[in-house]
């Protein structure tokens, strides 16, 4: 079972999901929590659980679906932009993703270009 399934349970349906120890285990409090804290009228109670996120995970989803108001709430996931020419830094300097990301921007269009042809290693090209 998905997370989504969690939210869609505790937003819409208000049908008890959670019916055997499987399903409880693979209850994701980060992921609720992080899914109801999009809307106005859900996020003091995803605090909430982020203040006792000690409880069990039966515990959270009860409390969220019996005190969540029965609504339809769809919000998009925010999601890391690709940032063109990383690669060629990462691959050049052999540096990770952070480290590629700070060089980056002291890095001007000029010296971009001449690490792609020094790690240009031939070939076709589609």
């Amino acid at each position: 079972m998905n997370p989504f399934e969690y939210l869609k349970a505790i937003n819409e349906s208000k049908k008890d999901i959670m019916v055997d120890d499987i399903a409880e285990k693979e209850y994701n409090s980060f992921i609720i929590n992080r899914g109801l804290s999009h809307f106005q009228d859900t996020i003091l109670f995803a605090n909430e659980m982020n203040r006792f996120h000690h409880l069990d995970s039966r515990l959270q989803f009860d409390f969220f679906i019996n005190i969540i108001k029965k609504r339809k709430r769809f919000s998009k996931w925010n999601k890391a932009t690709e940032i063109e020419n990383l690669e060629i830094i990462k691959e050049y300097y052999g540096y990770s993703d952070d480290k590629a990301k700070s060089v980056y921007n002291l890095l001007n269009h000029e010296q971009i270009e001449q690490l792609k042809k020094r790690i240009y290693k031939g070939g076709r090209t589609k």
